[in-house]
């Protein structure tokens, strides 16, 4: 299940402005992975670049300016803040698609209008009047509220859908739809049309994205720990393969990207 401390899907968490994750209640855990909140005050004239890898998910995000669905993405994107404002999202499940009547595969690399007045009247009145971080909590809450109101209980395929998304994201060996297919009881072909129509992503592309993620994050975070260590502890062929991986998704280096991390003195 998800973890409202992974930083997987940031890709230089110490430019990230005021942000926060918190978890869900058990009843919407097969809808929701986290509510994510943030808040910016940039300097006028100023631009904050937020880099991002992102999770192979779709969000719901409510701001001043109304309400969107982010599609999944297929590469590393990025988001400019400027000005002051405020986001309140909810990273969501699989499983979410069929109960919010959403097609992941139209939505790949692009945010749509969704409407929900009532939920941009909820979290605006929180919001809205100034209350900042203090409010995440009252309008992660609002969010939450909102789901439990709207959406009707997910379908077994999208539980399914559920199970693979949770498997590729804790299962560090996990390399070939193959491997998730059988782990899951599934056959190859059923896995594809199943990750497809939930995830809008092919099955390859979700497991590839949470091994680059981890990568990431372990070249972040481990600095002492060779990239060649790296490749071999997450099953890529060898250090090149890795490097192939971070160009191509990232467009730089392991190392390069390691030199861009190491905090000022």
């Amino acid at each position: 299940m998800a973890d409202e401390r992974d930083r997987r899907g940031v890709l230089y968490p110490a430019r990230l402005p005021q942000f926060e994750r918190i978890l869900p209640p058990p009843e919407l855990k097969a809808l929701v992975g986290w509510f994510w909140l943030v808040h910016w005050d940039i300097d006028a004239g100023r631009t904050s670049r937020q880099q991002l890898l992102p999770f192979p998910l779709m969000n719901l995000v409510v701001q001043e300016e109304g309400v969107t669905v982010s599609g999944p993405a297929s590469a590393a994107s990025h988001r400019d803040l400027s000005g002051n404002g405020w986001a309140v999202a909810a990273l969501l499940r699989p499983a979410a698609a069929d109960v919010l009547e959403l097609s992941p595969a139209e939505l790949v690399d692009r945010e749509v209008e969704f409407n929900a007045p009532d939920l941009l009247e909820a979290v605006t009145c929180i919001l809205g009047k100034g209350a900042g971080p203090a409010g995440n909590h009252a309008s992660a809450a609002a969010l939450g509220a909102w789901f439990t109101r709207t959406c009707p209980v997910p379908e077994s395929q999208g539980l399914v859908a559920n199970e693979f998304i949770d498997y590729a994201a804790a299962t560090r060996s996990a390399v070939s739809v193959e491997q998730a297919a059988a782990t899951l009881g599934l056959g190859v072909r059923s896995l594809q049309r199943l990750s497809l129509r939930y995830l809008g992503l092919p099955p390859l592309a979700v497991i590839r994205r949470y091994r680059l993620q981890e990568a990431a994050a372990r070249v972040r975070e481990n600095p002492s720990t060779s990239i060649a260590q790296i490749a071999a502890e997450l099953r890529y062929a060898d250090q090149a393969h890795l490097a192939s991986d971070f160009r191509r998704i990232l467009g730089f280096s392991p190392s390069s990207y390691r030199e861009q991390n190491v905090p000022e003195r």
